[in-house]
């Protein structure tokens, strides 16, 4: 696998992850993948000892994995969560606000490309994972 990119400031996790079923099965595992059909709520008794959670995105049609993203955050989770597999570049803003603060993109992106997308909108709608306050917030307190 690819370095991930990231957009922490902690290490990176190395421990590789486990499966779902694998994670649920042990006691001492602190990285675990989900698949794009797997209920992310299964880990939610289980957040506090995990470093990393890495979600499977086979195809970029595929958004289950932002579903997956945001209940983690709402949860609770403030480990490294890490989107894998058919992610494009003009995704990455939307995973970001989902909670994804790494990522494992199949085919490499351009550096440019991702900075562009990360900065071309500065006004948001909806509280999300990110914390950017909305825009009706910062007009009305």
């Amino acid at each position: 696998m690819a370095d991930p990119l990231r957009y922490r400031t902690d290490a990176a996790h190395e421990e590789p992850a486990v499966t779902l079923d694998a994670f649920l099965g042990q006691t001492n595992a602190t990285a675990v993948r989900l698949e794009s059909d797997e209920d992310a709520r299964a880990l939610i008794p289980h957040l506090d000892r995990l470093a990393l959670i890495e979600v499977s995105f086979p195809g970029f049609r595929d958004g289950r994995g932002y579903s997956a993203g945001r209940i983690l955050r709402e949860a609770g989770y403030t480990g490294e969560l890490r989107a894998q597999g058919d992610v494009l570049v003009d995704q990455i803003a939307l995973m970001r606000r989902c909670g994804f603060d790494s990522l494992v993109p199949d085919k490499p992106l351009d550096a440019a490309a991702v900075a562009r997308a990360l900065s071309r909108y500065d006004a948001v709608y909806q509280k999300a994972a990110d914390g950017r306050p909305p825009i009706w917030a910062l007009r009305h307190g």
